[in-house]
């Protein structure tokens, strides 16, 4: 997430904090270091010194600097362990095991009900099952559709799921006896985003995803904002046609009720299109295959698309929009309304704010819920709190016995 160390200072931890930006963002001189972690160039050299010692990392090659000798990149001398990502559906829940890289080493799909009265119960031992046996495991993240207080507690509401109050932090914690971070899943996105995507080279935009519901993630100055109890983020519930469709919310004319997937399915089915109980890949293989209708149906979601997310730069003024999700699949189609709705809503002083889309496929939710383990070493806020100091002190603790 975002790179200083006042509160990491705080537990005493920066050693770890260190390890967690070799983890997860590679090899790296100790000025590069320095400024990640927001340090003196003196703590970094202490730091590593002692780490360079005990054997947990080691120099690398050399690059070139911005003046005077080249630089050394320092690494990990060891893998840090793996982290486990869930992602939780209306039906299913995606499961991935990742490495420091957020390479996929494992991915599993199991079938879910989260309208079962005892579905945490059930959604707790399909997890139980699959972390068993993992070695070296740092912590299991978790994502969900819906607001997360703080990922410490991991105390879920999420209608879309018929979760109010669940206690899924607590329940997964007390199974699994290993860190864990539950987080909306949106926001899981921007962490990964943060770690290894355009969040890289930018530290205030926006993520976007489209698809089964139409969520956003805001990263202010480097950081996930949050709001006061883990909601921001629900445009999908902003009203874009007064007395519009019934959203799966209760209110009428919210943006995931107009533009969300069931909504252009059933503008397809109005249109003659598509049969009844139709999926969302039958619509967009009709706009390939060249139905003006359909591509009109994208085409018009755009549009409502682009003068929402224009209001939303008006808001918050980032440096780009990234926008990703299942619905991307389709963005050839909906791209040419929303360019053109997005600049036309777009006071001038805006204009030069760019979007860009990110090719999907269903692992990266998952693999964003991994990412809130790998990036809690230098989770500079302390949202992770017990169990980002938890997964900095297993990350240490195995680096140390690797050495030796």
């Amino acid at each position: 997430m975002a790179t200083t160390t006042r509160s990491v200072d705080k537990g005493g931890s920066t050693p770890s904090a260190l390890l967690g930006v070799l983890a997860s963002r590679g090899p790296a001189s100790r000025a590069e270091l320095a400024r990640t972690l927001d340090v003196s160039s003196a703590t970094v050299t202490q730091l590593t010194k002692d780490l360079l010692r005990a054997g947990i990392i080691k120099e690398l090659a050399t690059v070139p600097s911005d003046g005077g000798r080249p630089a050394r990149l320092l690494g990990l001398a060891h893998s840090p362990g793996n982290a486990i990502g869930v992602k939780v559906t209306a039906d299913h829940v995606a499961l991935v095991e990742v490495n420091a890289d957020l390479a996929i080493e494992r991915s599993t799909r199991l079938p879910f009900d989260p309208m079962r009265a005892d579905a945490v119960d059930q959604l707790v031992r399909l997890v139980e099952g699959e972390v068993a046996g993992v070695e070296h495991l740092l912590g299991v993240g978790v994502g969900v559709p819906g607001s997360v207080d703080a990922q410490d507690s991991g105390i879920v509401d999420a209608h879309t799921l018929g979760w109010s109050g669940a206690t899924l932090g607590a329940q997964l914690r007390s199974r699994l006896q290993v860190p864990v971070l539950v987080e909306n899943d949106v926001n899981t996105l921007a962490v990964a985003d943060r770690l290894f995507g355009v969040g890289r080279n930018h530290r205030d935009y926006l993520i976007v995803t489209i698809g089964r519901g139409i969520g956003l993630a805001m990263i202010v100055d480097g950081n996930v904002y949050r709001g006061s109890s883990g909601g921001v983020g629900e445009i999908g519930h902003i009203c874009v046609i007064p007395d519009g469709p019934v959203c799966s919310c209760g209110l009428r004319g919210c943006l995931e009720a107009v533009i969300g997937d069931q909504a252009l399915i059933d503008a397809g089915v109005a249109e003659g299109i598509l049969p009844v109980g139709s999926e969302p890949a039958a619509l967009l293989r009709a706009a390939d295959e060249g139905s003006t209708a359909a591509q009109q149906i994208y085409s018009g979601a755009g549009d409502v698309l682009g003068r929402t997310l224009a209001g939303i730069v008006h808001l918050v003024n980032p440096e780009v929009v990234v926008i990703l999700g299942e619905g991307v699949a389709g963005w050839a189609h909906w791209s040419d309304g929303f360019a053109d709705s997005f600049r036309r809503h777009l006071i001038p002083a805006r204009r030069h704010v760019g979007f860009q889309t990110v090719v999907w496929d269903e692992d990266t939710w998952a693999l964003g819920a991994a990412s809130l383990i790998l990036a809690s070493p230098f989770d500079a806020h302390g949202v992770a709190g017990t169990q980002g100091k938890l997964v900095r002190e297993r990350l240490h603790a195995h680096a140390s016995r690797s050495s030796g």
